[in-house]
């Protein structure tokens, strides 16, 4: 997938509604179903981070300040300097939120209730976890689950983001369990 392909995807992801905007509603409702997802009360310290992390990065990509992001505001916001300095903290306090016993490593159930509750479909996840996995121990570390998100959102592609979206093998020998 080439970098533009890849930003549509994600857009079209966060515009949950399809009404050709990401607003801010949606936008951090995707946390709170995340939240709701993995068991944590709204009160939850971690809970509170995922949404502070989330309003950083709506704030910063909705350059208008209109409370709707289009896709060409999207597109051009996207890229590394954006997923260094504000998408990386919203992620990772997503992988954190997820990471029940804190050891910065998330088992397979873990990563398939977070990407589920972020909308990916469930083989998706599974075969998304395989990728990761690469040393076969049962855990996605959350240096490897932010790196590839990385290379999807700065370069089109990455096995995670390959998995997940559909574009990989789903056979039962590549994501079966």
């Amino acid at each position: 997938m080439d970098i533009t392909a890849a930003k549509r995807h994600i857009f079209a992801m966060l515009d949950v509604d399809g009404d050709g905007v990401i607003s801010r509603e949606e936008y951090l409702a995707r946390p709170e179903r995340a939240a709701a997802a993995l068991g944590r009360e709204a009160g939850d310290p971690l809970v509170t981070a995922v949404l502070a992390t989330h309003q950083q990065v709506y704030a910063s990509m909705d350059v208008a300040g209109n409370g709707k992001v289009t896709f060409e505001e999207y597109a051009a916001w996207a890229g590394a300097d954006a997923f260094d300095e504000v998408c990386r903290l919203a992620l990772g306090a997503l992988f954190d939120l997820a990471d029940a016993d804190a050891d910065g490593k998330l088992t397979r159930v873990e990563f398939s209730c977070l990407r589920q509750a972020l909308g990916n479909q469930a083989d998706h996840a599974e075969a998304a976890f395989d990728a990761l996995d690469a040393d076969g121990d049962g855990l996605v570390d959350r240096d490897a689950y932010l790196a590839s998100i990385r290379a999807f959102v700065t370069g089109g592609s990455s096995p995670m983001a390959e998995a997940l979206h559909g574009t990989a093998d789903h056979s039962p020998a590549v994501g079966a369990s």
